[in-house]
């Protein structure tokens, strides 16, 4: 990537763009004046100042070489795959093809094409580094490691220019009810106690503003090819800190129901190193714990506003 390069001049392919992290960043490309494409298994609404969509399942050999080269992206944000750490026996295989085949074939279409830069995204619940016998704790974090260690390996045999970027705990407006942090929100909001876990386990919560501006500013970064770089805090807060903050920004008199589910094992307790985000991006996290859990918060009680129906008159 040239030192001058500006995003500007950039056609981008962000896979799983319509993902939570996906959506965000192809709504900042966008504002950026990059030219972006995004992908996804399922169709999506085409809007006229957002992404130019494909409908293409990553984990397909062909599709992937047919849609890269079809848009020969100048750089790649590879985001596609299932989401969700559960250790479940069920999950093996669906996050095997959707999350580490989609990312081979990501690899090996860029790397055909000459792409400029690959991005892949990588995840706190990989297995620590410096472990003797590093093991993973889910599938999805299997999947992600393996990711990871193929990175590495296309960057030192073919020269692929691969980035690992690896956000932490992400939250913001518009993630999916299924991660914490909306599900509790919108659980207050409704009325209804939350059921959690003891919220003993603790991790580095992230902004996605914060999270987007890292990956903006590694688009053009000189001398990050080959860099696993952590996006967090380097903060750990506990889940339940997290949870009584929410109750507090949401004004609920509800007591969340603790230690009404079991506890995941082994889940990683991990702070991000924030010092090579720092020097290869100038980049830390800037939003607060508290003043994002706050425009989180704001954001899904405007949506749930919005999706009330008007009195019929």
């Amino acid at each position: 990537m040239r030192q001058d390069a500006r995003l500007s001049d950039l056609r981008v392919l962000v896979t799983g763009g319509g993902g939570f992290i996906g959506r965000h960043l192809c709504r900042r490309l966008c504002d950026e004046g990059s030219e972006v494409h995004a992908t996804s298994r399922n169709q999506q609404q085409i809007a006229g100042s957002g992404p130019i969509w494909w409908q293409a399942d990553m984990a397909d050999l062909t599709t992937a070489r047919s849609v890269l080269a079809d848009i020969r992206p100048t750089i790649v944000f590879h985001l596609a795959g299932s989401v969700g750490a559960a250790p479940d026996l069920d999950r093996v295989l669906p996050t095997y093809h959707s999350l580490l085949t989609s990312t081979v074939n990501v690899l090996v279409a860029a790397t055909e094409l000459g792409c400029r830069r690959i991005f892949l995204t990588g995840s706190f619940t990989e297995p620590k580094a410096g472990e003797v016998e590093p093991t993973p704790q889910s599938p999805y974090g299997a999947a992600k490691w393996m990711g990871a260690a193929y990175g590495r390996m296309f960057c030192n045999l073919y020269q692929t220019p691969v980035v690992n970027l690896r956000p932490f705990m992400t939250y913001g407006p518009g993630q999916a009810s299924s991660k914490l942090v909306p599900f509790v929100v919108s659980s207050l909001l409704r009325g209804t106690a939350p059921r959690l876990s003891s919220g003993r386990t603790k991790a580095d919560w992230v902004f996605i503003a914060d999270v987007i501006e890292a990956f903006v500013r590694a688009a053009t970064a000189p001398g990050v090819d080959g860099k696993s770089i952590d996006l967090g805090t380097g903060n750990l807060v506990s889940v339940r800190g997290v949870v009584e903050r929410l109750v507090k920004f949401t004004g609920s008199q509800l007591r969340p129901l603790f230690g009404s589910l079991p506890d995941r094992p082994g889940e990683n307790e991990v702070a991000a190193n924030t010092l090579t985000a720092s020097e290869l991006l100038g980049w830390t996290a800037t939003t607060t714990l508290e003043s994002g859990l706050r425009q989180t918060v704001e954001w899904f009680k405007e949506a749930a506003l919005r999706a009330e129906p008007e009195d019929c008159c």
